[in-house]
């Protein structure tokens, strides 16, 4: 398609944070699910570089500042640590390399999680601008199980199929256009990327 020919390549950082997955204890099920999910829902040229690290925030600072900086991610999504226990730590590890926070995302995370499970405002899912002077990326924190990472990034729906409550990836394209990333397009059909009517491009879905 010719659109796709003149998009560049958005490039997708995937962090699992778990002590036991990371240790070889049991197998990681985080990135392999986002992956899968990035596949079905994204139809412009995209790469992912995936990191499995423990519990640990100095760890995550380092994986979070690599991807960034030198991998030149536009988006890292994590999954993991974002619970009340001693150990996660991967919200407090974002906000401590972003330069911009970006609220609107846990809220939502949220919101969509407490149409499933009260417990969802345990949750401290977050999302930062990480900007360096030549680049910047979107760093967002999403829920560690399979199932509710796709609920998020998805959102809730009826059963008739119509849109209960967004999910927070429909956002996530302009975001990073917004910061200088690449055009980053949708599968409608799975999540419908938002733009305004002066940022849509002639021939986009």
């Amino acid at each position: 398609m010719s659109l796709t020919n003149k998009v560049q390549e958005t490039v997708i950082g995937l962090v699992s944070v778990s002590d036991r997955a990371s240790g070889g204890v049991y197998e990681d099920k985080g990135i392999p699910a986002l992956q899968a999910w990035l596949e079905s829902a994204v139809s412009t040229p995209f790469r992912v570089e995936t990191r499995l690290i423990p519990d640990d925030r100095a760890s995550i600072e380092a994986t979070l500042i690599e991807l960034v900086d030198n991998a030149r991610c536009h988006l890292v999504l994590t999954t993991g640590g974002t619970g009340p226990a001693r150990r996660d730590v991967t919200p407090e590890a974002t906000l401590a390399v972003g330069t911009k926070e970006m609220p609107g995302f846990g809220e939502q995370m949220r919101q969509i999680s407490l149409h499933f499970v009260p417990t969802a405002i345990l949750s401290r899912q977050t999302a930062v601008i990480r900007e360096t002077a030549d680049h910047a990326a979107l760093v967002m924190n999403l829920p560690g199980q399979p199932k509710s990472i796709k609920e998020t990034l998805e959102g809730v729906r009826d059963a008739a199929g119509n849109t209960v409550v967004g999910g927070i990836f429909a956002a996530v394209p302009y975001c990073i256009e917004l910061i200088g990333g690449p055009f980053l397009d949708t599968n409608p059909d799975v999540c419908k990327a938002f733009r305004p009517k002066s940022a849509q491009r002639a021939g986009a879905a």
